[in-house]
């Protein structure tokens, strides 16, 4: 019986494998096409056709449509992917050594704190580094949503503090610098308030290829290191004395997680404003596919969060011709019917 039960095990583990290898290329594709289109979409109409002429040979078209798709819409749809993939990727490392569905960057106070540094900047002219000009906004953000991720990770140092504890500081955090958000708007003037308003709903307008190269040299440092602790943090989903008891030094884990999820939220928050929610179904979605299995979960929750970022750069220029809302507006109204069903059927499995 042994002898049978081995090759089936081995077969059945081979076969998950391949339909899994084939869900990551099926999503990949998925991600190109959205791509693509997100590019085409936009004021001025063109067909798809010709907008894959001019990216691969930028002047087929004229100075003009080489102008319009590579110098505003192609780094726009970049951003999006980028973005998307780097909130997932922190979202899923977050959710995975805090054991909690709920955790992700913008429900733990990250994007909060990003706001605030960055209405500082806009009230006051504060600079937590002098003399860096036009980049007053963006570099205020970052140190704020880093050092939000490095005091949420001193606290896991602190005895007898667990996942539970972990989700309330992050909460705790959330509205406090909400409160302080609240105060830098009531000291702005008219026009600062709409700086103020316009950061904290998110936009791709403020893509460049500067920011795209630095996220996506970010991304492919993070991703592959993720994947390197990947039979780590798969253990640590079995909980913290499974994982133990096979080895794993869950503080440095955590650790070395915190940092990885510090520098992908506080860049991608720091590029776009506040964009809620990607971090939360990017994973969600992917877990319903894959499993708590690291080395497909990490991979798929990038691509997830990357088409969903995509996607809802399209639909922001797709419900009224020749305006853009909001990413912010667009990813809450998605994020906030799966952050309800993750509490729902968290509530389920409680019960049951």
């Amino acid at each position: 019986m042994t002898d049978v039960a081995i090759p089936d095990l081995a077969a059945g583990y081979g076969a998950r494998t391949r339909r899994r290898l084939i869900l990551l290329a099926f999503m990949t594709l998925c991600l190109v096409m959205s791509f693509v289109y997100d590019i085409a979409t936009g004021p001025g109409n063109y067909p798809l056709s010709v907008v894959a002429n001019v990216l691969t040979d930028p002047m087929s078209h004229g100075a003009r449509l080489k102008v319009i798709v590579w110098d505003y819409r192609l780094p726009v749809a970049l951003t999006a992917v980028i973005v998307g993939a780097l909130l997932a990727v922190a979202g899923a490392q977050m959710q995975t050594i805090l054991n909690n569905p709920l955790a992700e960057p913008f429900t733990l106070g990250v994007s909060a704190a990003a706001s605030f540094g960055a209405s500082l900047a806009i009230v006051l002219g504060f600079s937590v580094i002098p003399a860096i000009g036009g980049l007053i906004v963006t570099l205020n953000a970052f140190v704020f949503a880093f050092a939000t991720c490095g005091i949420i990770m001193l606290a896991t140092r602190l005895k007898g503090v667990g996942s539970e504890t972990m989700i309330l500081f992050g909460i705790a955090i959330f509205f406090t610098f909400s409160a302080l958000l609240s105060l830098m708007q009531y000291m702005a003037s008219e026009d600062q308030i709409s700086r103020i308003v316009f950061w904290m709903m998110g936009s791709l307008g403020r893509a460049s290829w500067e920011k795209i190269a630095l996220g996506a040299v970010l991304l492919a440092v993070a991703l592959p290191f993720g994947l390197m602790r990947s039979w780590s943090m798969t253990a640590l989903r079995m909980g913290e004395a499974t994982a133990a008891s096979m080895g794993v030094d869950i503080a440095r884990l955590r650790i070395e997680m915190l940092i990885s999820i510090s520098l992908l939220a506080a860049t991608a928050v720091a590029f776009v404003g506040t964009v809620g929610f990607i971090g939360l179904v990017g994973p969600h979605i992917a877990r319903m596919l894959v499993g708590e299995d690291q080395r497909f979960f990490l991979p798929l929750s990038a691509l997830v969060g990357a088409l969903v970022m995509s996607l809802t750069s399209i639909i922001s220029k797709s419900i009224t011709p020749g305006v853009i809302y909001p990413i912010g507006i667009i990813t809450a109204l998605i994020g906030v019917p799966v952050f309800v069903s993750i509490i729902l059927s968290t509530r389920r499995r409680s019960l049951s």
